[in-house]
């Protein structure tokens, strides 16, 4: 359910959001506000997965993603699970 939020805008902005409407581009200033949040969202997004993938690649060594490594890890995680179960 949407809530309502009031802003202030200078009123060269407010010419600027409404000339945004009025050309057609959307329907409503709260339309174009929503968008402009939404492009803020897909960005930052964007940043930290860039962030997490430069975290990744400067980790160290990688590691063998084959059957053997996936079997050892099953076996680690079965024994952690067992012994935290005693």
């Amino acid at each position: 359910m949407p809530t309502t939020m009031n802003i202030s805008l200078p009123e060269a902005m407010k010419a600027f959001v409404d000339e945004q409407v009025n050309s057609g581009g959307y329907g409503s200033a709260s339309e174009y506000v929503r968008e402009l949040v939404r492009r803020d969202q897909k960005q930052r997004a964007q940043a930290r997965l860039e962030a997490l993938l430069l975290e990744g690649l400067e980790s160290g060594k990688p590691l063998p993603l084959n059957a053997a490594y996936r079997k050892a890890l099953v076996r680690e995680l079965e024994a952690r699970r067992k012994k935290k179960k005693s």
